[in-house]
């Protein structure tokens, strides 16, 4: 069995925010095989933990997230990426629960992962970091809220690979949580979302600058790589409706084709965008990593049973939301984790929103969305007596 121990090492130090080290007394085994310790998880928190630590919230980011859901991302300047959904008085109340967001095992915002230096070489891992999964992700968190004092939390949520951990999280630690809502996801990857992830990997490990990525020690970035993998990635999270909406075939600062291979058409020029900019924020070794880990992701597989067998007896309330016009995570993947959850006979709600906004709609300004997130939040803290954090902890 293979100990690594784990530092952070460059940009990453210089984020705001929380950092804590993690594994110092004990490492943590991976799936893999592979004990890591000690490491860091770079995290944030919202709101106030109240005197007896019922109203922490653990907010679970999808594959391009990070730990900063509401302020302006320190490397970009824009909104968290749920700010629509958190915050005082927003459906996720921070003037009632305490939220946590933790940059995921692998990442590239101040968590352990390619980034940082191997102690055995002096360098930056790359691609001799371990292999990690969406279960140790969710081990990784527990052990940050083991740190926090945290014993159980009142809700897990989160969407797309977020939502993976929601449910990684209720099947693997029940007694740990008191609600569950997983958005805009499945129990495991499909074969359509694994080849779409491949197509991203191969252009990254095509791009000259990766070096089999060792690029850190070259000075460089597989930034063209990185970038096509991000454009081939932002398409699965629209719809065909919401493209057309803002783009159609409308063209791009001119009056008509140029008959070459420049951006002629708008929607080319938002993709192209979309890869540029997000080359400023993300690690391309970590985007190996983490695209790995959701298609590793197999519920049944990896407990060896089927759902309902995973989830009977389970305490947790389930909250499942899909969305009408989601290609990427589809309605139906949403409602065979419903009929497994009937089967186990446990306590869960279903809505499908209906939007045309693609997988993305949980992000975005979808107000039915946001009511729902509200009620079923509210009625569940109304029914455990979670109230307003009036005296911190």
């Amino acid at each position: 069995m293979t100990h690594v121990a784990l530092l952070n090492t460059g940009l990453p130090a210089q984020l705001p925010g929380h950092r804590v080290l993690l594994g110092t007394q004990q490492p943590l085994r991976l799936d893999s095989g592979v004990e890591i310790g000690p490491f860091t998880i770079a995290y944030q928190t919202y709101g106030r933990l109240n005197a007896d630590r019922s109203n922490a919230i653990l907010i679970c980011h999808a594959l391009t997230g990070d730990q900063f859901v509401i302020e302006p991302h320190p490397v970009t300047g824009k909104p968290g990426w749920w700010h629509l959904a958190v915050g005082p008085d927003r459906p996720i109340d921070t003037d009632r629960f305490f939220v946590i967001c933790a940059n995921v095992l692998g990442g590239c915002m101040g968590t352990s992962g390619p980034l940082d230096e191997n102690p055995e070489t002096g360098e930056p891992y790359g691609t001799g970091f371990p292999v990690i999964t969406i279960a140790d992700m969710v081990r990784a968190q527990v052990l940050l809220l083991d740190h926090l004092g945290i014993e159980k939390v009142f809700c897990v949520l989160g969407g797309s690979m977020g939502g993976m951990q929601v449910l990684e999280f209720a099947a693997r630690y029940p007694d740990r949580l008191v609600a569950a809502i997983p958005i805009a996801t499945a129990t495991r990857h499909s074969a359509q979302n694994i080849a779409f992830h491949e197509v991203g990997r191969q252009a990254i490990m095509a791009d000259p600058e990766w070096h089999g990525g060792a690029y850190y020690q070259q000075g460089v970035r597989p930034t063209k790589g990185l970038s096509v993998a991000r454009m081939v990635a932002h398409i699965t999270y629209l719809s065909e409706s919401a493209l057309h909406r803002k783009f159609g075939r409308s063209l791009q600062d001119r009056m008509r084709v140029s008959f070459g291979f420049d951006a002629d058409f708008q929607v080319e020029s938002y993709l192209r965008h979309q890869g540029f900019t997000f080359v400023d924020r993300f690690d391309a070794n970590s985007y190996l990593y983490i695209t790995r880990a959701m298609d590793y992701f197999d519920l049944a597989v990896d407990y060896d049973k089927p759902l309902a067998e995973i989830f009977r007896s389970t305490p947790v309330r389930f909250c499942v939301v899909s969305f009408t016009g989601d290609w990427l995570f589809p309605t139906t993947e949403s409602r065979a984790l419903v009929l497994a959850l009937n089967a186990a006979a446990a306590p869960v709600s279903f809505v499908d929103i209906d939007s045309d906004k693609g997988h993305d709609a949980f992000l975005l300004d979808e107000p039915e969305f946001h009511r729902v997130l509200r009620g079923f939040l509210d009625g569940v803290a109304e029914g455990t007596g979670v109230g307003k954090p009036d005296a911190a902890a």
